[in-house]
């Protein structure tokens, strides 16, 4: 099974989770593909993100929700389709948890894979 990262990129953010306050964010939509089966999956990791060189992404604070499964392989145009709707899942996402995505706040520029 292929692990890829279609789409990477931090943001700011405000949550609380496990006691402890969050200030960034890393949204992804990651693709896994083999054996004629193909899934993306949208997540975003909340993390403390406490001086500016700090991307200590922490792993208790990881909310994910398979968009697409199914047969079949990467699609271009599938991928352009759920990248369209990411933003959204994961602000229902993060609002399920009291937590928000400074979207107007991006931290760095865009990993696309």
């Amino acid at each position: 099974m292929n692990t890829i990262d279609v789409y990477s990129r931090y943001y700011k953010a405000e949550a609380d989770f496990s006691g402890v306050r969050r200030n960034a964010a890393v949204v992804k939509l990651t693709v896994e593909s083999g054996g004629g089966n193909v899934s993306y999956t949208a997540s975003v990791s909340f993390f403390p993100h406490t001086a500016d060189d700090d991307f200590a992404v922490s792993y208790d604070a990881v909310l994910s929700e398979i968009m697409f499964e199914g047969r079949g392989r990467r699609s271009g145009k599938r991928e352009a389709a759920l990248l369209e709707k990411l933003e959204s899942v994961i602000a229902r996402l993060s609002e399920s948890h009291e937590a928000r995505i400074k979207w107007d706040e991006p931290i760095g520029e865009a990993r696309r894979g």
